[in-house]
């Protein structure tokens, strides 16, 4: 994977996020996705010790102090699919979690950020379907989409009918976006033709809601089977490629994304689509999402900064960026149950 021109500095961008209907990106084309092509796949190559390098470097010669930092992380907030998918969620737990997607910062800070009168929320809330229908009536006037996670989830082990059914059900219940997993077995054994009539058949499944397809790249086993399954989902017709479902013992790194974003670049670069990207699982720190915001901004530029075409899946990341922002306004740094999320 060659390295790339680096971007210019992202202090110098402008990151602050925008009131309801007001942004300066234009609505994002459908990926309809096309035909399997083999030789886009067959292809692809992977420098891993360059990939590495790379992400390596981010650290050092990417920061944001003061007003820039925190424009960039109220930025990031409205880019969080704001998420619970535990094993003892309940209703009521799931509303606490919407109501903190409406109001995800406590208005005193955002008085003293001078946000004061403008609104922010998260880019989404994300559920299992049990509580798709409860999650939108949370909602109900906000344009805040509910995202369901689908087909099997985690493991995508279960039957496809029985897959193409969830999703079915979740769009009935009023989800906008399902965030399916895909048959980690079909990379495994290099069957991309599977993949694709798979990733195929969601798509025609979710209708109008969006498809962000879940590769689960802590079981890809190498960069180039990350690489290539996100080649065959985007084909196949998904809106959004996502890293993980932070279910596995390694979920969202930048290596991993760096090989995604690559071929997001490619597949616009030959169709014209913009697809979106969510990486998830062990994003928890404000320190966390600055580098993978540096990353989308450098590699793709700043359309990929909204949550049009970024989100990130996390739970316990809102309460640290609150921390965060709190600190900045205040000079002090309170305790996360502060900062309750759900």
């Amino acid at each position: 994977m060659a390295q790339s021109v680096l971007m210019p500095n992202p202090s110098a961008v402008q990151a602050q996020p925008h009131a309801r209907g007001e942004s300066h990106v234009h609505p994002v084309a459908r990926n309809s996705g096309r035909a399997l092509e083999m030789d886009w796949v067959d292809e692809i190559r992977i420098n891993l010790s360059a990939a590495e390098r790379r992400v390596a470097s981010l650290p050092g010669r990417r920061t944001v102090k003061k007003d820039a930092q925190a424009a960039w992380l109220l930025k990031a907030i409205t880019c969080i699919d704001l998420t619970t998918l535990n094993g003892d969620d309940t209703a009521e737990r799931v509303k606490r979690l919407c109501a903190k997607a409406r109001a995800p910062v406590r208005s005193d800070v955002l008085e003293a950020l001078g946000f004061a009168g403008r609104e922010l929320h998260t880019g989404a809330v994300c559920v299992y379907h049990r509580f798709v229908a409860t999650a939108v009536e949370a909602l109900d006037g906000y344009d805040i989409p509910v995202a369901a996670v689908s087909t099997g989830f985690p493991a995508g082990l279960v039957p496809h009918d029985l897959k193409l059914k969830e999703i079915e059900a979740s769009v009935r219940d009023g989800a906008q976006e399902i965030d399916i997993v895909i048959t980690r077995e079909h990379v495994l054994t290099a069957d991309w033709r599977a993949l694709y009539a798979e990733v195929k058949d969601f798509r025609a499944a979710c209708g109008d809601a969006h498809l962000k397809t879940i590769l689960a790249t802590g079981d890809l086993k190498t960069l180039r089977n990350v690489a290539k399954a996100s080649m065959v989902c985007m084909m196949a017709g998904a809106d959004f490629i996502k890293t993980s479902t932070g279910k596995e013992g390694v979920n969202a790194t930048l290596p991993v994304t760096l090989a995604m974003l690559r071929m997001i670049r490619s597949y616009q670069e030959r169709t014209g689509f913009k697809i979106g990207f969510k990486p998830a699982g062990g994003i928890s720190t404000a320190k966390d999402v600055l580098n993978y915001q540096f990353l989308m901004k450098e590699e793709l530029g700043r359309d990929w900064l909204e949550p049009d075409l970024f989100r990130i899946g996390a739970s316990s990341l809102l309460a640290d960026i609150e921390r965060q922002l709190e600190h900045h306004v205040t000079g002090r740094y309170s305790a996360f149950n502060r900062h309750p999320v759900g």
